[in-house]
């Protein structure tokens, strides 16, 4: 029986370029699991609603397709997004090289830039998602605006 495979990823804050954390997740793996894998391993709490953009600049964001949004999967809302629920990462991010950019919570705008980087096997016993490597320290999710 051939092993699950994985995506590993690369995701950085666009505001810090230099800040980054891989991330590998199973590739049958909703958005919204790998939503959760980032939101995690940059330290901020999952609270607010967010969407996957295949935009490369804020003025084409929201407007590119495809986009997955968690709007589409709540009861009752329009919006031309795909489900993040119902959309694996291998389907969004089908092959190394491949960028999309992650918007979290719309108000605050956090955006941040994830890149496909490889691809592996699920090892055996193993937990999934799980943030391989980390560079720099994570932004603050709610800075006190005192602090200037």
């Amino acid at each position: 029986m051939p092993r699950a495979s994985t995506h590993i990823f690369r995701v950085s804050p666009m505001a810090a370029a230099k800040v980054h954390r891989d991330i590998e997740i199973a590739s049958n793996a909703s958005l919204h699991d790998l939503a959760e894998a980032i939101v995690a391993a940059f330290d901020f709490d999952f609270d607010h609603a967010f969407g996957f953009y295949s935009g490369k600049t804020l003025s084409t964001l929201l407007r590119s397709e495809p986009k997955y949004e968690l709007f589409a999967d709540m009861d009752g809302t329009e919006t031309d997004a795909l489900s993040v629920e119902r959309t694996t990462v291998a389907t969004a991010f089908p092959k190394p090289g491949h960028r999309m950019t992650f918007l979290f919570d719309y108000g605050d705008e956090w955006l941040f830039q994830v890149t496909l980087t490889g691809t592996g096997q699920k090892a055996p016993r193993a937990k999934y998602p799980k943030v391989l490597a980390k560079q720099g320290a994570s932004p603050e999710q709610y800075p006190d605006p005192e602090e200037k």
